[in-house]
């Protein structure tokens, strides 16, 4: 899975102004349940649609983006977090060990119909 890193206020306006999905993961770089479920969405990335952007934010580097992505999308925060974001909302919003590259592709089928 190739991770692009989300580290500005910029980026993330972009992301919420595009059409189409982007995914976010926010990541706690000394966490081990944030790591155990970084490493399964890598063995899983063949379960999210090909093409579909995917951010990581390392949350000790910008806390204050992860701020903004809570505010932005009006969610909680949370540590290790995935978002599906789909034409500007987020369709999905899952913490810990509930974090399901499968679930979040099919939140993701579940809108393009």
């Amino acid at each position: 899975m190739e991770f692009q890193s989300l580290q500005s206020e910029t980026q993330l306006e972009k992301i919420a102004e595009a059409s189409g999905s982007t995914i976010i993961f926010k990541h706690n770089t000394t966490c081990p349940i944030s790591k155990s479920v970084k490493q399964k969405l890598e063995q899983d990335e063949d379960k999210l649609p090909v093409n579909t952007p995917v951010f990581i934010l390392d949350l000790l580097s910008h806390r204050d983006i992860s701020d903004a992505v809570a505010e932005k999308f009006d969610i909680p925060h949370q540590s290790p977090q995935l978002l599906v974001i789909k034409d500007g909302k987020c369709i999905y919003d899952e913490a810990l060990y509930n974090i399901s590259a499968e679930e979040a592709a099919q939140a993701l089928e579940a809108r393009e119909h």
